[in-house]
């Protein structure tokens, strides 16, 4: 019988509907060999396939959410480093404003400068933080999803052909 499902867990069961619905999945001597199965062997082979998909599905699920987590964790990253560098700007620009006030020499525009620059590399990390992070969510395995509901239609259309 010619294999379902591909061998690499990652996209276990990733196929179009076109092309399940498209795929010869037994050649005639396999379906005879189906007709002539008693109930029992049937269910048997049912079993089987139901739990190989079952653990492919699994594998997927536990590889998307994996590439999820780790995108999560790097958006998170980056917002800490923007949280760090905004403190520095707030220090720079407090020494900035205690300069000012204590004498208007040009040691304070260099301050303000930093802490410009400082303030601009804040946001820069922060925003780019954000998009990691949103595009990390939903941490839900949404080719996984997919992937079944197009089993269980596939399923369905092999039950609906069984019967006629």
């Amino acid at each position: 019988m010619a294999e379902r499902f591909d061998s690499d867990p990652t996209t276990a069961g990733a196929r179009s509907m076109s092309e399940a619905e498209g795929e010869a999945r037994f050649t005639h001597d396999e379906q005879d060999t189906l007709r002539d199965a008693s109930f029992g062997e049937l269910f048997k082979k049912l079993s089987e396939e139901t739990s190989t998909l079952i653990r492919q599905e699994m594998a997927l699920a536990r590889a998307e959410l994996q590439e999820k987590g780790k995108k999560a964790g790097k958006g998170a990253g980056l917002i800490g480093a923007g949280g760090v560098i905004a403190l520095l700007a707030a220090g720079a620009l407090t020494a900035a404003i205690i300069a000012l006030l204590a004498t208007f020499l040009p040691t304070w525009v260099a301050a303000l400068i930093v802490a410009v620059v400082y303030g601009a590399v804040a946001a820069f990390l922060a925003l780019r933080g954000k998009d990691e992070v949103q595009h990390a969510t939903p941490p839900v395995p949404e080719q996984t999803i997919e992937t079944t509901k197009e089993d269980v239609a596939w399923a369905k259309t092999r039950a609906r052909s069984a019967t006629k």
